[in-house]
């Protein structure tokens, strides 16, 4: 047995909490990961996992071993990963996460750039909603709207992510136009249910702070089906920009922006990644990346 595929496999069970998970994740059979781990346990002289029927809990061996191995491993492939990258540029599997929406809109294209100038580079790339479990999943790196959690992860903020308030042209022409945030209270609202505060609307005008919570008219847990819904005469929506930025050339005069003296809430776009001693090159490079790219991207504005 190689020490490092002991290691590997070792890891991976103990962060999936089962053989079957980690197999999948390392590609090989359910018997040849407990092999692994096995012959691991029998060099080491120690019990590092606590099987059950159910589920894989840590020896207190296993949790010191544990402790220390990823970092271990992380800068072992950083190290082997130079000196190969260094002759054939970046290689292996990166596998990322991004919200739907922002996924769709602007982290396939970003990665479509990234990927001509890293032909040799596999990616990986899972659309959810929900804040994936990095470690569990074997995720490099996630792209995140909103505060991270930074408990177990790292982040490395790229920009920022604002809201803008919208209409058809046609609901406008029939319901008016709202001058106020409290003017919302007479008209139909649509929500966006993916939002993280999704029932309050927040405005600032000369250093106050307004807040309207919407009724429930229309809800949808998906941004573009949001602004579609306003830009078809339903009602008034609060949309990310990156949404409307994407539009704005193709569909210009379609949408009305709604009370642009107020400004809106921001939000942080953040790459995360988990928190270890090194961070592999092919994660630095694709931050690095997308930093530039937000950048040159005017996603933040409309």
């Amino acid at each position: 047995m190689d020490l490092v595929d002991g290691l590997k496999a070792f890891v991976i069970t103990a962060q999936t909490g089962s053989f079957t998970d980690a197999a999948n994740r390392l590609g090989i059979s359910n018997r040849l990961t407990s092999k692994y781990v096995a012959q691991l346990e029998d060099k080491i002289g120690a019990r590092l996992l606590q099987r059950t029927t159910r589920q894989v809990g840590l020896t207190p061996q296993g949790e010191e071993l544990l402790a220390r191995a990823p970092a271990l491993l992380a800068e072992l492939d950083d190290l082997l990963g130079c000196v190969s990258e260094d002759a054939k540029g970046l290689t292996g599997l990166l596998r990322i996460s991004a919200p739907v929406t922002f996924g769709e809109m602007y982290i396939n294209e970003m990665l479509s750039r990234f990927a001509l100038l890293h032909p040799n580079l596999s990616i990986d790339l899972r659309l959810s909603d929900t804040h994936v479990d990095l470690a569990a999943e074997g995720v490099d790196i996630a792209f995140r709207i909103g505060s991270p959690d930074l408990n177990t992860l790292k982040a490395r903020k790229l920009g920022s992510i604002t809201s803008v308030l919208i209409a058809g042209q046609d609901y406008v022409a029939q319901h008016g136009e709202p001058l106020t945030p409290e003017e919302l209270a007479n008209h139909i609202c649509i929500q966006d249910t993916n939002m993280r505060e999704a029932n309050r609307w927040v405005f600032c005008k000369d250093g106050q702070e307004f807040v309207f919570h919407p009724s429930r008219n229309f809800t949808v847990n998906n941004a573009r089906i949001a602004k579609d819904w306003a830009q078809n005469g339903l009602g008034i929506a609060l949309c990310p920009s990156f949404v409307l930025q994407k539009y704005r050339e193709s569909e210009n005069g379609k949408l009305v922006r709604l009370l642009p003296d107020y400004s809106m809430k921001t939000f942080p776009l953040c790459a995360v990644y988990l928190n270890g001693k090194v961070i592999p090159k092919k994660v630095r490079t694709l931050i690095d990346f997308a930093v530039k790219d937000f950048e040159n991207s005017n996603l933040s504005v409309y």
